[in-house]
C-alpha cells in the first residue's frame, strides 16, 4: 500500500529587505524620510517609505509591510490598509518594467484599448500580470492624466505619447531586447525598482536620469486660446481675511404642551371632531405688516398680504418692494453686503445719457473706441448692460467701456450697478436701460 505524499509549496524566496545589508541600507534612508517631518509625526512618512521597501523587493511584500509597522510604530494592519488603497503599491512582484496603456474613454476611442489588445496578445499575459522571465508587466490603465497626448502609455510612469497599437508593440519588443527607449519627454527610462526609489525621494546619480523642461503645445493649447481671446481667471487678493463663522445657537427647548382630550365624533368616527392645529406661519401666508417689517425697506406694507423675500432682494430702497398676493413694501434706500470693490446699491434710478463727452455729467466720459482710459478714471461702464467694472472685476480687462467713470460712486449717481451686485438687481437694471431707450 503506497502512501500518498501531501502537495508542497515551493518555499517563498528571502526578500532583498530581509537580509542583513539591504535591511541596513533602509533603515538608514528611512530614517532620511522620517527626518523630513516634524517630530512626532514620523507616520506621515508611510507613503515614501512604501516607495523605499518597493524599491528593494519590487513590491510591497510582507517584509516591507512588517518593515515599515515596525519603524513607524503602525500595526501591519494600518501599513497593509494604506498599501492596499493607491494602484502606484504593488502588492504582487512587477517586473523589470511596467507597461501601463490606458484605456480610459479619451485613449481608448482613440486606439488606446486596440494597443493594449496587442501587447496582452503578444506578451500572453492579462491585466496586472508579469512575463515568466520577470521582464514586463502588463496593466491597463483607467486615466494617466495625459489626454492632450492620446493615447499614452508609459513605462515605469514615464509617457510615450501618441502611441498605437504597431508603436507599442515595437517599443515592448525594444525592451524585450535589452534596450531603454527613451520616453516621449521627460527623464531617461529607469527600472521599476529605480523609479521607485526616486519615488520614495532619493535622487537617481546616473546621467540622464532626470530631466525637466517646458510644458509641450499640446498641452498649452488651451493657455494660447485664451491668450487670445482675452479670457483670464478672476482676481483674487490673498490677504483678503476670512471671516469667523459665528457659533450655532443652542435650538431652544419647546414648550411644555398640555395634552387634549379628542372631542367624540358626533357621527361615531373614530378620528374625532377636533379642529385641525393652526399652521405656522410662512412667508406664503404671512401678514403684510409683519413682511414689510422684515423686508429692511423701513417704509410701510399695504394689503392684506405681502411676504418679504429676503434671499432674492437683500437690500431695499427707492424702487425696491417685498411683494405678495396684492402687498408691497417700499421705504428708504439701503446696500447689501457683496464680495468685489463696494457694497452694490439695490435702488438705481435710470438716467439717459446725453450728448458730449461727459454723457452722465462731470466725473464721465466717452471717447473714441480704443482710446484708453482718460487720466483718472478707472471704472468702465457698459450702458447697455447697466453694469460698472472696477479693477478687481474679473472682467474688467475684456470689458469695452461705453463710458468712463472716474469713481464707483459717480458710475452709482449716473444710475449703474456693480458688476457683482445680486442677480436681479442686475437684470432689473438691464431691463430699464432697454426701456429707456425706447
Amino acid at each position: 500500500m503506497t502512501s500518498v505524499q501531501p502537495e508542497t509549496k515551493p518555499a517563498r524566496p528571502v526578500m532583498p529587505s530581509a537580509t542583513p545589508d539591504v535591511r541596513a541600507d533602509l533603515t538608514a534612508k528611512a530614517q532620511a524620510i522620517i527626518a523630513r517631518y516634524p517630530a512626532g509625526k514620523a507616520r506621515s512618512a508611510l507613503l515614501p517609505m512604501l516607495h523605499l521597501v518597493q524599491s528593494a523587493d519590487g513590491y510591497v511584500s510582507p517584509e516591507g509591510v512588517a518593515f515599515c509597522a515596525e519603524t513607524l510604530g503602525l500595526t501591519k494592519a494600518e501599513v497593509g490598509g494604506v498599501a492596499t488603497f493607491y494602484t502606484m503599491y504593488k502588492r504582487r512582484p512587477v517586473g523589470e518594467y511596467l507597461v501601463s496603456v490606458c484605456t480610459n474613454t479619451m485613449c481608448g476611442v482613440l486606439g488606446g484599448q486596440k494597443a493594449y489588445d496587442t501587447l496582452a496578445e503578444h506578451l500572453g499575459v492579462g491585466h496586472d500580470q508579469t512575463t515568466p522571465d520577470g521582464k514586463i508587466t502588463l496593466e491597463h490603465a483607467e486615466c494617466l492624466a495625459a489626454c492632450d497626448y492620446a493615447p499614452v502609455m508609459t513605462v515605469n510612469y514615464e509617457f510615450y505619447d501618441q502611441i498605437d497599437a504597431d508603436s507599442a508593440l515595437g517599443l515592448v519588443k525594444r525592451l524585450e531586447s535589452g534596450e531603454r527607449p527613451q520616453p516621449t519627454r521627460g527623464a531617461r527610462l529607469c527600472s521599476f525598482k529605480e523609479t521607485s526609489l526616486q519615488l520614495a525621494g532619493f535622487l537617481d546619480e546616473r546621467d540622464g536620469a532626470n530631466a525637466d523642461g517646458p510644458a509641450g503645445e499640446p498641452t498649452l493649447a488651451g493657455n494660447r486660446l485664451a491668450e487670445r481671446t482675452g479670457v483670464s481667471v478672476p482676481g483674487f487678493d490673498p490677504n483678503t481675511p476670512i471671516k469667523p463663522v459665528p457659533p450655532k445657537a443652542a435650538p431652544a427647548s419647546p414648550a411644555a404642551k398640555a395634552p387634549t382630550v379628542p372631542t367624540p365624533a358626533k357621527d361615531s368616527k373614530p378620528a374625532g371632531d377636533d379642529p385641525a392645529p393652526a399652521r405656522a406661519a410662512t412667508p406664503s401666508n404671512a401678514p403684510g405688516p409683519t413682511a414689510g417689517a422684515t423686508s429692511n425697506a423701513g417704509g410701510t406694507a399695504n394689503g392684506a398680504v405681502g411676504p418679504a423675500n429676503p434671499a432674492t432682494s437683500p437690500a431695499t430702497g427707492a424702487t425696491g418692494s417685498a411683494t405678495g398676493a396684492t402687498g408691497s413694501a417700499s421705504g428708504p434706500a439701503e446696500t447689501s453686503q457683496t464680495s468685489g470693490e463696494k457694497p452694490a446699491a439695490e435702488a438705481f434710478t435710470y438716467r439717459a445719457p446725453v450728448e458730449g463727452s461727459e454723457p452722465y455729467g462731470a466725473g464721465s466720459k466717452r471717447v473714441a473706441s480704443g482710446a484708453g482710459a482718460p487720466e483718472g478714471f478707472t471704472i468702465k461702464g457698459n450702458e447697455d448692460s447697466g453694469l460698472y467694472h472696477g479693477p478687481a472685476s474679473p472682467s474688467y480687462k475684456r470689458t469695452v467701456a461705453e463710458v468712463w467713470f472716474d469713481s464707483i460712486e459717480t458710475a452709482e449717481a449716473a444710475g449703474f450697478v456693480a458688476w457683482n451686485a445680486p442677480a436681479d438687481v442686475r437684470a432689473a437694471r438691464k431691463r430699464a436701460a432697454k426701456e429707456g431707450k425706447k
